[in-house]
């Protein structure tokens, strides 16, 4: 999320800039700023990975327009990639994954180009002091130990299976799961010996879990991506808020 990060910021920044000018008054004449255009509410659908980091975005779009409200819905990215393309009322949509953010690119939902506003790579979370002593992709290949994966359909289940097939693992899951967040749950619930999510995932789960680094070799990373889409009721705050995730917007 560093582009959406950086551009708010830099927003703030520049706005105590602004406060801490020299006078500290406009100089006579000088009209009053515009009042922001931006009004109403923004329905976001985001995946599961981005699960907090895209709740910050969106305070930080509000707080730089106070007459918006955004809701953000988190889910699978080919689930939300799904019901977008059959109607769901959505103004903008930020997918784990390119290949799913193409299938309502092909179906004419979106508005204008989907644009990479981050890039996450695999990690292995274990529960704490990793009971089942995971030490890296080879150990899902165990049928003694109990690992839960995303299913292959979804970013974070392709993404593995990229990266097992470069190790030249056939992994043995005990569970497929339709988003990584729920592969995450089953770790911190203590429910499996370890499940293959985002870095972004293990950072977010805290103490809860821990994380096994992928080797080099075994390194996959995906694109996060964002667009505003065709049916928005409010196209130009769903645009500008595509700006604000891709950082465009500083």
């Amino acid at each position: 999320m560093r582009g959406a990060r950086v551009a708010v910021a830099c927003a703030v920044a520049a706005g105590l800039l602004a406060g801490c000018s020299a006078g500290g008054s406009a100089p006579a004449g000088t009209p009053d700023p515009a009042p922001d255009a931006l009004t109403g509410t923004l329905v976001v659908q985001a995946a599961a990975s981005l699960t907090g980091s895209m709740d910050e975005v969106a305070r930080g779009f509000e707080d730089a327009h106070p007459g918006m409200t955004v809701t953000v819905s988190y889910g699978g990215s080919s689930t939300l990639a799904q019901q977008i393309v059959q109607g769901a009322p959505a103004d903008v949509f930020a997918s784990a994954s390119d290949a799913t953010m193409q299938t309502v690119v092909d179906a004419g939902e979106t508005a204008a180009d989907p644009r990479v506003f981050a890039r996450n790579a695999l990690e292995i979370a274990v529960p704490p002091g990793n009971p089942g002593r995971v030490a890296g992709l080879a150990d899902f290949a165990d049928p003694a130990r109990t690992l839960a994966l995303c299913a292959p359909e979804v970013p974070c289940g392709a993404a593995a299976a990229t990266a097992f097939r470069e190790a030249g693992v056939t992994p043995q899951p005990d569970s497929l799961e339709q988003d990584v967040r729920a592969a995450l749950t089953r770790v911190e619930l203590g429910e499996v010996d370890a499940a293959v999510v985002y870095e972004t995932d293990v950072r977010a789960a805290g103490d809860r879990v821990e994380g096994v680094t992928l080797p080099d070799d075994a390194d996959v990373t995906t694109d996060c991506v964002v667009a505003p889409l065709a049916g928005s009721a409010s196209p130009a705050a769903a645009a500008a808020f595509a700006d604000h995730v891709a950082g465009d917007d500083a």
